[in-house]
């Protein structure tokens, strides 16, 4: 049991240390952290939905060919 009081006790301090540590070296405040991260994810999802609507737009075309009658000579 006391060692795994010990255990907890050095895993506690440790979180705290690395918690402070995080605060006080972090290159940006708070907010402007969350702005940047909100506008990051934001440009993600645009990203992302740009490159569904071009694969929709060439998975659509592959379709409409593949409809399309052909002629046998």
């Amino acid at each position: 049991m006391q060692r795994f009081f010990s255990f907890v006790s050095g895993a506690f301090c440790g979180a705290v240390v690395g918690s402070v540590a995080a605060l006080l070296l972090a290159p940006l405040s708070g907010r402007e952290l969350q702005r940047l991260s909100r506008a990051r994810a934001e440009a993600m999802v645009d990203d992302v939905r740009k490159a569904y609507e071009e694969r929709q737009a060439e998975l659509k075309a592959q379709l409409e060919a593949l409809k399309a009658p052909r002629l046998v000579s």
